[in-house]
Protein backbone atom coordinates (compact mmCIF):
# COMPACT_ATOMS: atom_id res chain seq x y z
CA UNK A 1 0.00 0.00 0.00
CA UNK A 2 1.48 2.99 -0.76
CA UNK A 3 2.67 5.75 1.98
CA UNK A 4 3.04 9.21 1.85
CA UNK A 5 6.47 10.48 2.79
CA UNK A 6 5.35 12.85 5.59
CA UNK A 7 3.45 10.25 7.33
CA UNK A 8 6.53 8.11 7.02
CA UNK A 9 8.58 10.94 8.82
CA UNK A 10 5.97 11.40 11.38
CA UNK A 11 6.14 7.39 11.87
CA UNK A 12 10.10 6.86 11.96
CA UNK A 13 11.33 10.53 13.27
CA UNK A 14 13.19 10.60 10.18
CA UNK A 15 12.94 13.68 8.90
CA UNK A 16 15.35 16.55 7.04
CA UNK A 17 17.14 18.50 9.09
CA UNK A 18 19.44 21.54 8.26
CA UNK A 19 21.53 19.85 5.91
CA UNK A 20 19.66 15.83 4.68
CA UNK A 21 18.10 13.48 7.08
CA UNK A 22 19.26 12.96 10.24
CA UNK A 23 17.84 10.25 12.86
CA UNK A 24 18.57 7.64 14.88
CA UNK A 25 20.62 4.28 13.16
CA UNK A 26 17.70 2.29 14.67
CA UNK A 27 14.87 4.20 13.19
CA UNK A 28 16.33 4.47 9.81
CA UNK A 29 14.94 0.92 8.75
CA UNK A 30 15.08 -0.34 5.18
CA UNK A 31 12.06 0.76 4.37
CA UNK A 32 11.96 4.08 5.04
CA UNK A 33 16.03 4.26 3.14
CA UNK A 34 13.86 3.04 0.64
CA UNK A 35 10.95 5.28 0.61
CA UNK A 36 13.27 8.29 0.94
CA UNK A 37 15.44 7.55 -2.20
CA UNK A 38 12.86 6.48 -4.49
CA UNK A 39 10.29 9.83 -3.33
CA UNK A 40 14.04 11.70 -4.04
CA UNK A 41 14.25 10.05 -7.74
CA UNK A 42 10.76 11.10 -8.41
CA UNK A 43 11.01 14.34 -7.06
CA UNK A 44 13.45 14.59 -9.66
CA UNK A 45 11.95 13.32 -12.40
CA UNK A 46 14.72 10.67 -12.77
CA UNK A 47 13.43 7.29 -14.25
CA UNK A 48 16.77 5.34 -15.12
CA UNK A 49 20.06 6.33 -15.87
CA UNK A 50 23.41 6.72 -13.51
CA UNK A 51 22.62 7.37 -10.09
CA UNK A 52 26.13 8.06 -7.91
CA UNK A 53 26.00 6.88 -4.82
CA UNK A 54 28.80 6.63 -1.58
CA UNK A 55 29.27 6.87 2.31
CA UNK A 56 30.83 7.72 5.42
CA UNK A 57 33.02 5.12 7.74
CA UNK A 58 29.76 4.82 10.13
CA UNK A 59 29.29 1.02 11.30
CA UNK A 60 25.39 1.61 9.69
CA UNK A 61 26.70 3.64 6.79
CA UNK A 62 26.80 -0.14 4.31
CA UNK A 63 23.60 -1.69 5.25
CA UNK A 64 21.63 1.99 4.56
CA UNK A 65 23.72 2.03 1.36
CA UNK A 66 22.11 -1.47 0.22
CA UNK A 67 18.57 -0.05 0.94
CA UNK A 68 19.39 3.61 -0.59
CA UNK A 69 21.10 1.15 -4.03
CA UNK A 70 18.02 -1.11 -4.05
CA UNK A 71 15.00 1.87 -4.66
CA UNK A 72 17.91 3.05 -7.29
CA UNK A 73 17.44 0.05 -8.95
CA UNK A 74 13.89 -0.86 -8.68
CA UNK A 75 13.65 2.65 -10.27
CA UNK A 76 15.26 1.27 -13.44
CA UNK A 77 18.19 3.46 -12.53
CA UNK A 78 22.07 2.32 -12.22
CA UNK A 79 24.23 2.50 -9.34
CA UNK A 80 27.30 3.87 -9.53
CA UNK A 81 29.15 2.88 -5.84
CA UNK A 82 31.21 5.75 -4.89
CA UNK A 83 32.36 3.17 -1.61
CA UNK A 84 33.64 5.01 1.27
CA UNK A 85 34.39 8.79 0.24
CA UNK A 86 33.99 12.53 1.20
CA UNK A 87 30.30 13.64 0.87
CA UNK A 88 31.72 16.56 -1.79
CA UNK A 89 33.58 13.86 -3.47
CA UNK A 90 30.48 11.87 -4.47
CA UNK A 91 28.51 15.01 -5.49
CA UNK A 92 31.54 16.28 -7.79
CA UNK A 93 31.46 13.01 -9.53
CA UNK A 94 27.80 13.27 -10.19
CA UNK A 95 27.93 16.38 -11.16
CA UNK A 96 30.63 15.40 -13.66
CA UNK A 97 28.29 12.71 -15.06
CA UNK A 98 24.88 14.85 -14.97
CA UNK A 99 23.62 12.20 -12.53
CA UNK A 100 21.87 12.67 -9.20
CA UNK A 101 24.15 11.49 -6.00
CA UNK A 102 23.12 9.85 -2.71
CA UNK A 103 25.44 9.82 0.22
CA UNK A 104 24.97 7.81 3.35
CA UNK A 105 26.54 9.65 6.35
CA UNK A 106 25.41 11.34 9.74
CA UNK A 107 28.17 13.81 9.13
CA UNK A 108 29.61 14.88 12.98
CA UNK A 109 26.66 13.94 15.10
CA UNK A 110 27.14 10.99 17.54
CA UNK A 111 27.70 6.98 17.26
CA UNK A 112 24.33 6.41 17.36
CA UNK A 113 22.69 8.39 14.89
CA UNK A 114 23.37 8.93 10.56
CA UNK A 115 21.37 10.60 8.26
CA UNK A 116 21.13 10.76 4.15
CA UNK A 117 21.85 13.36 1.92
CA UNK A 118 20.66 13.84 -2.03
CA UNK A 119 21.93 15.65 -4.40
CA UNK A 120 20.66 16.84 -7.65
CA UNK A 121 22.80 16.39 -10.93
CA UNK A 122 23.59 20.45 -10.56
CA UNK A 123 24.21 20.32 -6.92
CA UNK A 124 22.68 19.94 -3.29
CA UNK A 125 19.30 20.02 -3.02
CA UNK A 126 17.28 23.05 -2.32
CA UNK A 127 14.54 22.91 0.59
CA UNK A 128 11.94 23.17 -1.89
CA UNK A 129 13.33 19.67 -3.58
CA UNK A 130 13.12 18.37 0.43
CA UNK A 131 9.05 19.59 -0.14
CA UNK A 132 8.79 17.52 -3.01
CA UNK A 133 10.10 14.50 -1.10
CA UNK A 134 7.84 14.94 1.40
CA UNK A 135 4.77 15.32 -0.79
CA UNK A 136 4.97 12.07 -2.56
CA UNK A 137 3.56 8.69 -1.80
CA UNK A 138 5.73 5.86 -2.38
CA UNK A 139 4.88 1.70 -2.45
CA UNK A 140 7.20 -0.33 -0.32
CA UNK A 141 7.83 -3.77 -1.14
CA UNK A 142 6.85 -6.14 1.82
CA UNK A 143 9.76 -8.14 1.50
CA UNK A 144 12.26 -6.00 1.09
CA UNK A 145 15.30 -7.26 1.10
CA UNK A 146 18.69 -5.09 -0.11
CA UNK A 147 21.09 -6.88 -2.50
CA UNK A 148 24.33 -6.38 -2.19
CA UNK A 149 26.89 -3.22 -3.34
CA UNK A 150 28.29 -3.56 -6.57
CA UNK A 151 32.29 -2.81 -6.96
CA UNK A 152 33.80 0.56 -5.84
CA UNK A 153 33.95 2.95 -8.93
CA UNK A 154 37.36 4.21 -8.21
CA UNK A 155 37.24 7.12 -11.03
CA UNK A 156 34.90 9.36 -8.47
CA UNK A 157 37.91 9.17 -5.82
CA UNK A 158 40.32 9.82 -8.89
CA UNK A 159 38.39 12.76 -10.56
CA UNK A 160 38.11 14.73 -6.59
CA UNK A 161 41.68 14.48 -5.89
CA UNK A 162 41.82 15.39 -9.76
CA UNK A 163 40.26 18.61 -8.87
CA UNK A 164 42.78 19.80 -6.47
CA UNK A 165 46.05 18.58 -8.26
CA UNK A 166 45.21 20.09 -11.58
CA UNK A 167 43.76 23.34 -10.04
CA UNK A 168 47.13 24.39 -7.90
CA UNK A 169 50.70 23.88 -9.22
CA UNK A 170 52.54 20.93 -8.60
CA UNK A 171 54.96 21.18 -5.49
CA UNK A 172 53.50 24.07 -4.42
CA UNK A 173 53.65 22.79 -0.90
CA UNK A 174 57.01 21.25 -0.96
CA UNK A 175 58.69 21.70 2.20
CA UNK A 176 55.65 22.35 4.31
CA UNK A 177 54.99 19.44 7.21
CA UNK A 178 51.77 19.10 7.47
CA UNK A 179 50.27 16.73 10.52
CA UNK A 180 46.63 14.89 9.65
CA UNK A 181 44.66 13.96 12.11
CA UNK A 182 42.64 11.36 10.88
CA UNK A 183 40.52 9.87 13.37
CA UNK A 184 37.51 8.45 11.39
CA UNK A 185 36.95 10.78 8.44
CA UNK A 186 36.09 9.26 5.72
CA UNK A 187 38.68 11.59 3.67
CA UNK A 188 41.77 10.62 5.78
CA UNK A 189 43.74 8.35 2.72
CA UNK A 190 42.08 11.03 -0.22
CA UNK A 191 43.72 13.86 1.62
CA UNK A 192 46.85 12.59 2.27
CA UNK A 193 47.28 11.63 -1.26
CA UNK A 194 46.25 14.80 -2.42
CA UNK A 195 48.79 16.97 -0.06
CA UNK A 196 51.71 14.60 -1.07
CA UNK A 197 51.11 15.00 -5.08
CA UNK A 198 51.65 18.56 -3.91
CA UNK A 199 54.45 18.37 -2.38
CA UNK A 200 53.75 18.55 1.03
CA UNK A 201 55.38 15.95 3.80
CA UNK A 202 52.27 14.28 5.69
CA UNK A 203 52.09 12.87 8.94
CA UNK A 204 49.60 10.89 9.71
CA UNK A 205 48.02 11.03 13.47
CA UNK A 206 44.94 9.69 15.53
CA UNK A 207 43.91 7.33 12.79
CA UNK A 208 40.78 4.81 14.52
CA UNK A 209 38.66 2.29 13.13
CA UNK A 210 36.02 3.41 16.01
CA UNK A 211 33.63 6.23 14.74
CA UNK A 212 34.73 9.67 16.60
CA UNK A 213 32.11 12.38 16.00
CA UNK A 214 34.19 15.41 15.29
CA UNK A 215 31.93 18.57 15.19
CA UNK A 216 33.96 21.33 13.80
CA UNK A 217 31.61 24.18 15.29
CA UNK A 218 32.00 23.12 18.58
CA UNK A 219 35.85 21.18 19.03
CA UNK A 220 35.80 18.73 21.97
CA UNK A 221 37.98 20.44 25.01
CA UNK A 222 40.05 17.06 24.41
CA UNK A 223 41.10 17.51 21.02
CA UNK A 224 41.78 21.45 21.77
CA UNK A 225 44.36 20.18 24.51
CA UNK A 226 45.55 17.27 21.57
CA UNK A 227 46.72 19.67 19.13
CA UNK A 228 48.60 21.79 21.18
CA UNK A 229 50.48 18.86 22.26
CA UNK A 230 51.18 17.48 19.23
CA UNK A 231 52.55 20.60 18.18
CA UNK A 232 55.18 20.56 21.05
CA UNK A 233 55.96 16.69 20.44
CA UNK A 234 55.91 16.84 16.34
CA UNK A 235 56.44 20.03 14.92
CA UNK A 236 54.35 21.15 11.95
CA UNK A 237 53.43 23.89 9.65
CA UNK A 238 50.07 22.79 9.53
CA UNK A 239 47.41 20.82 11.13
CA UNK A 240 44.24 19.31 9.23
CA UNK A 241 41.23 17.24 10.16
CA UNK A 242 37.59 17.12 8.99
CA UNK A 243 33.82 16.14 10.54
CA UNK A 244 32.61 12.71 9.75
CA UNK A 245 31.96 12.94 5.60
CA UNK A 246 34.67 15.43 5.16
CA UNK A 247 32.54 18.32 3.69
CA UNK A 248 33.99 20.42 7.12
CA UNK A 249 37.31 21.17 7.56
CA UNK A 250 39.53 21.14 10.75
CA UNK A 251 42.68 23.59 10.34
CA UNK A 252 45.25 24.09 12.96
CA UNK A 253 48.45 26.10 12.86
CA UNK A 254 51.86 25.71 13.67
CA UNK A 255 51.21 26.47 17.23
CA UNK A 256 48.26 23.70 17.23
CA UNK A 257 45.31 26.48 17.91
CA UNK A 258 42.25 25.58 15.47
CA UNK A 259 41.15 28.06 12.97
CA UNK A 260 37.13 29.06 13.69
CA UNK A 261 35.73 28.23 10.41
CA UNK A 262 33.68 31.50 9.61
CA UNK A 263 37.39 33.29 9.48
CA UNK A 264 38.91 30.59 7.43
CA UNK A 265 35.67 31.36 5.13
CA UNK A 266 36.53 35.01 5.01
CA UNK A 267 40.24 34.50 4.13
CA UNK A 268 39.44 31.59 1.57
CA UNK A 269 37.22 33.62 -0.01
CA UNK A 270 39.56 36.31 -0.36
CA UNK A 271 42.10 34.41 -1.84
CA UNK A 272 40.02 32.98 -4.98
CA UNK A 273 38.97 36.44 -5.55
CA UNK A 274 35.28 36.58 -4.67
CA UNK A 275 33.16 39.59 -5.18
CA UNK A 276 29.82 38.64 -3.51
CA UNK A 277 29.77 36.12 0.03
CA UNK A 278 26.98 34.37 1.30
CA UNK A 279 26.99 33.27 4.72
CA UNK A 280 24.85 32.24 7.83
CA UNK A 281 23.40 34.52 10.20
CA UNK A 282 25.92 32.80 12.71
CA UNK A 283 29.13 33.82 10.86
CA UNK A 284 31.68 36.30 12.16
CA UNK A 285 30.87 40.00 11.50
CA UNK A 286 34.51 40.16 10.08
CA UNK A 287 33.59 39.97 6.52
CA UNK A 288 31.28 43.16 6.67
CA UNK A 289 33.93 45.05 8.83
CA UNK A 290 37.06 43.93 6.52
CA UNK A 291 35.39 45.50 3.79
CA UNK A 292 36.88 42.99 1.15
CA UNK A 293 33.75 42.33 -1.02
CA UNK A 294 31.06 44.15 -3.09
CA UNK A 295 28.42 42.00 -1.29
CA UNK A 296 27.69 40.22 1.97
CA UNK A 297 24.19 38.37 2.27
CA UNK A 298 23.54 36.66 4.80
CA UNK A 299 21.30 33.48 5.25
CA UNK A 300 19.30 30.97 8.16
CA UNK A 301 22.16 28.56 8.77
CA UNK A 302 22.21 24.94 6.55
CA UNK A 303 24.42 24.70 2.92
CA UNK A 304 20.66 24.53 1.45
CA UNK A 305 20.16 28.48 2.54
CA UNK A 306 23.70 29.29 1.88
CA UNK A 307 22.98 28.19 -2.03
CA UNK A 308 20.04 29.59 -2.60
CA UNK A 309 21.67 33.08 -1.48
CA UNK A 310 24.68 31.95 -4.31
CA UNK A 311 22.00 31.43 -7.08
CA UNK A 312 20.53 34.43 -6.43
CA UNK A 313 23.79 36.22 -6.09
CA UNK A 314 25.27 34.79 -9.59
CA UNK A 315 25.90 37.15 -11.69
CA UNK A 316 28.51 37.47 -15.54
CA UNK A 317 31.73 37.80 -14.54
CA UNK A 318 31.36 37.82 -10.74
CA UNK A 319 32.51 35.36 -8.41
CA UNK A 320 30.35 33.84 -5.32
CA UNK A 321 31.20 31.80 -3.11
CA UNK A 322 29.70 30.84 0.63
CA UNK A 323 30.59 29.58 4.22
CA UNK A 324 29.56 28.22 6.95
CA UNK A 325 30.49 28.73 10.59
CA UNK A 326 31.11 25.09 10.53
CA UNK A 327 33.68 25.46 7.81
CA UNK A 328 32.54 24.29 5.12
CA UNK A 329 33.40 25.86 1.55
CA UNK A 330 31.20 26.53 -1.10
CA UNK A 331 32.27 27.38 -4.51
CA UNK A 332 29.52 28.92 -6.51
CA UNK A 333 31.14 30.09 -9.70
CA UNK A 334 34.07 29.16 -11.35
CA UNK A 335 37.47 30.49 -10.79
CA UNK A 336 40.30 31.37 -12.78
CA UNK A 337 43.41 31.74 -10.90
CA UNK A 338 46.94 31.72 -12.15
CA UNK A 339 45.65 30.78 -15.84
CA UNK A 340 44.22 27.53 -14.16
CA UNK A 341 40.03 26.91 -13.53
CA UNK A 342 38.49 25.59 -10.65
CA UNK A 343 34.94 24.70 -10.92
CA UNK A 344 32.25 25.44 -9.38
CA UNK A 345 31.11 23.15 -6.42
CA UNK A 346 28.10 24.30 -4.92
CA UNK A 347 28.06 22.28 -1.64
CA UNK A 348 30.33 22.44 1.22
CA UNK A 349 33.75 21.08 1.02
CA UNK A 350 36.60 20.86 3.45
CA UNK A 351 39.84 19.88 1.24
CA UNK A 352 39.56 23.31 -1.06
CA UNK A 353 39.82 25.47 1.99
CA UNK A 354 42.63 23.78 3.58
CA UNK A 355 44.72 23.94 0.45
CA UNK A 356 43.84 27.52 0.05
CA UNK A 357 45.26 28.25 3.13
CA UNK A 358 48.73 26.41 2.71
CA UNK A 359 49.02 27.84 -0.26
CA UNK A 360 48.39 31.14 1.33
CA UNK A 361 50.50 31.27 3.93
CA UNK A 362 53.16 29.96 1.02
CA UNK A 363 53.02 32.89 -1.08
CA UNK A 364 52.79 35.48 2.15
CA UNK A 365 56.04 34.20 3.81
CA UNK A 366 54.36 33.66 6.83
CA UNK A 367 53.29 31.45 9.88
CA UNK A 368 49.56 30.13 9.08
CA UNK A 369 49.33 32.08 12.66
CA UNK A 370 49.80 34.90 11.05
CA UNK A 371 46.92 34.66 8.13
CA UNK A 372 44.36 36.94 10.65
CA UNK A 373 46.39 39.75 11.08
CA UNK A 374 44.05 42.22 8.64
CA UNK A 375 41.16 41.30 9.68
CA UNK A 376 39.34 43.24 12.03
CA UNK A 377 39.93 41.78 15.40
CA UNK A 378 36.23 40.08 16.22
CA UNK A 379 36.47 36.90 17.66
CA UNK A 380 34.07 33.95 17.82
CA UNK A 381 33.02 31.10 19.94
CA UNK A 382 30.24 28.24 20.01
CA UNK A 383 29.15 25.29 21.67
CA UNK A 384 26.08 23.21 22.29
CA UNK A 385 23.66 21.37 25.12
CA UNK A 386 23.72 17.93 24.14
CA UNK A 387 20.31 15.89 24.66
CA UNK A 388 18.24 19.17 25.14
CA UNK A 389 14.87 18.88 24.05
CA UNK A 390 14.05 21.17 21.08
CA UNK A 391 11.10 22.09 22.42
CA UNK A 392 12.16 23.39 24.87
CA UNK A 393 14.78 25.19 22.96
CA UNK A 394 11.97 26.57 21.12
CA UNK A 395 10.47 27.91 24.46
CA UNK A 396 13.18 29.51 25.65
CA UNK A 397 13.62 31.76 22.44
CA UNK A 398 9.81 32.78 22.58
CA UNK A 399 9.88 33.93 26.15
CA UNK A 400 13.43 36.06 25.45
CA UNK A 401 11.59 37.56 22.94
CA UNK A 402 9.21 39.12 24.90
CA UNK A 403 10.99 39.13 28.07
CA UNK A 404 14.12 41.08 27.25
CA UNK A 405 14.64 41.63 31.40
CA UNK A 406 15.30 37.58 31.35
CA UNK A 407 17.03 37.35 28.16
CA UNK A 408 19.49 39.97 29.69
CA UNK A 409 19.81 38.07 33.21
CA UNK A 410 20.35 34.96 31.84
CA UNK A 411 22.93 36.04 28.26
CA UNK A 412 23.94 38.77 29.66
CA UNK A 413 23.85 40.10 32.68
CA UNK A 414 24.36 44.08 33.10
CA UNK A 415 24.34 44.87 29.26
CA UNK A 416 21.92 46.85 27.23
CA UNK A 417 19.81 45.14 24.49
CA UNK A 418 21.09 47.13 21.31
CA UNK A 419 19.10 44.39 18.64
CA UNK A 420 17.58 41.28 17.99
CA UNK A 421 17.62 39.23 15.04
CA UNK A 422 15.35 36.39 14.54
CA UNK A 423 16.50 35.55 11.06
CA UNK A 424 17.19 31.91 12.48
CA UNK A 425 16.89 31.01 16.40
CA UNK A 426 17.62 34.42 18.35
CA UNK A 427 20.83 36.71 17.52
CA UNK A 428 21.17 39.35 20.25
CA UNK A 429 23.42 42.23 19.90
CA UNK A 430 24.52 43.91 23.09
CA UNK A 431 25.39 47.69 23.42
CA UNK A 432 29.57 47.47 23.15
CA UNK A 433 28.86 44.93 19.91
CA UNK A 434 29.20 41.80 22.07
CA UNK A 435 26.70 38.93 20.55
CA UNK A 436 24.72 35.85 21.83
CA UNK A 437 23.11 34.04 19.43
CA UNK A 438 20.99 30.95 20.47
CA UNK A 439 19.41 28.06 17.89
CA UNK A 440 18.18 24.89 18.39
CA UNK A 441 20.05 22.52 16.51
CA UNK A 442 18.37 21.13 12.57
CA UNK A 443 20.08 17.66 12.88
CA UNK A 444 19.92 16.28 16.35
CA UNK A 445 18.44 17.18 19.66
CA UNK A 446 20.63 19.78 21.02
CA UNK A 447 20.76 23.69 21.53
CA UNK A 448 23.89 25.78 20.00
CA UNK A 449 25.02 28.56 21.41
CA UNK A 450 27.56 31.35 19.27
CA UNK A 451 29.39 34.07 20.89
CA UNK A 452 31.07 37.32 19.40
CA UNK A 453 33.38 39.85 20.92
CA UNK A 454 36.03 42.25 20.37
CA UNK A 455 38.75 39.26 22.31
CA UNK A 456 38.75 35.71 22.49
CA UNK A 457 38.63 35.13 25.52
CA UNK A 458 35.08 37.39 26.28
CA UNK A 459 33.73 35.61 23.58
CA UNK A 460 34.74 31.93 25.40
CA UNK A 461 33.52 33.74 28.42
CA UNK A 462 30.02 34.74 26.89
CA UNK A 463 29.77 31.63 25.69
CA UNK A 464 30.27 29.23 28.69
CA UNK A 465 28.14 31.76 30.88
CA UNK A 466 25.07 31.67 28.60
CA UNK A 467 25.01 27.75 28.57
CA UNK A 468 25.64 27.14 31.60
CA UNK A 469 22.31 28.82 32.62
CA UNK A 470 20.69 27.71 30.15
CA UNK A 471 21.67 24.20 31.24
CA UNK A 472 19.67 24.93 34.53
CA UNK A 473 16.70 25.69 32.54
CA UNK A 474 16.26 22.28 30.79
Amino acid sequence: MPVKISDLAQQSNVKFGTSGLRALVSDLSNEVCFGYTTSFLRALGVSGGKVVIGHDLRPSSPEITRACATAVADQGGEVVYAGMLPTPAVAWYGMKLGAPSVVVTGSHIPFDRNGIKFYRAEGEISKEDEQKINGNEIAIPPDLNPADLPSVDEAARDYYMQRYTDFFEPDVLAGVKVAVYEHSSVARDVLRTILERLGAKVVSLGRTETFVPIDTEAVRPEDVEQARLWADEIGFDALLSTDGDSDRPLIGDEKGQWFRGDIVGILVARFLGADTIAAPVSCNTAVEKCKWFSEVRRTRIGSPYVISAMEDAATDGSVVAGYEANGGFLLGSDVTRQGKTLGALPTRDAVLPMLCMLVMAREKGVPLSQLTKELPQRYTASNRLTEFPTERSRELIARFQTDQERLVEVLNPGCIVASIDTTDGLRVTFEGEDVVHLRPSGNAPELRCYTESGTPAQAEALCVASLQKLDSLR
